[in-house]
């Protein structure tokens, strides 16, 4: 399983560095790059990655108080070439803290420490594959591997299986962070999908269940990366 990343940095030299370092290190999957923190904020606002490789002193958002602003921030690794902001890092549980220029050795030190960290949270996972949402004034329990997909309704979410829906009171948003990747994937801002219950992709549109979901031009390249690394 490879580790998913983005790097938030106004640098471009420090951008170069850190492509390049996560090119030369297979067990990393780049996802995006950012050139300040409202980009990444935008980005995780719709797509949950494993790590992000953030740089502190950036304008208009730093990157602590980008970290400060997520609800569900994915692992951090910082990258900055100023060493006073450290205690504060590792104050928001970041996992590591790489001071500009670090080398290759150094990066690999702390790719370690996030693979280290996400395999511990998968040790203490109880395998769970089930959600619990409120329905209808009942605590519905559902089965993951049910799911068709998830359309959002306003405030609502309908929850589509192969022959019945269930209307929960929650945004979509909310939902992506109930749902493990890569098994679901938000390719829509309106629809979250079982990518294992998906038969065929045509133009925009993917066919699952009986029905045509729209995707989002912006999502569809990696709709097809996901479904051809599964």
């Amino acid at each position: 399983m490879k580790i998913s990343c983005i790097i938030a940095d106004d640098e471009p030299l420090s951008q170069d560095v850190l492509k390049q370092y996560i090119a030369d290190t297979p067990q990393l999957q780049i996802y995006g790059v950012f050139d300040n923190a409202i980009q990444a904020m935008e980005f995780l606002a719709g797509k949950n990655v494993d790590l992000m490789f953030l740089d502190i002193n950036m304008p208009k958002l730093s990157g602590i108080n980008l970290v400060k602003s997520l609800v569900n921030p994915p692992l951090i690794v910082f990258t900055t070439a100023y060493p006073q902001f450290a205690v504060e890092g590792f104050e928001l549980d970041a996992v590591d803290y790489l001071l500009k220029p670090f080398s290759f050795e150094r990066f690999l030190k702390a790719v370690s420490k996030v693979a280290e960290k996400i395999s511990m949270a998968d040790k203490s996972d109880t395998g769970r594959n089930y959600i619990l949402v409120k329905a209808d004034k009942k605590l519905h329990r559902i089965n993951l591997d049910e799911i068709l997909y998830l359309e959002s309704a306003g405030d609502y979410v309908k929850i589509f299986f192969t022959d019945q829906m269930v209307m929960v009171h929650d945004t979509l948003k909310n939902m992506v962070l109930s749902l493990p990747e890569p098994k679901f994937f938000r390719l829509h801002r309106s629809f979250l999908v079982a990518v294992g219950k998906i038969s065929y992709i045509e133009g925009n549109q993917v066919k699952i269940g009986e029905v045509m979901v729209p995707v989002s031009p912006e999502r569809k390249e990696e709709l097809l990366r996901l479904i051809q690394d599964d």
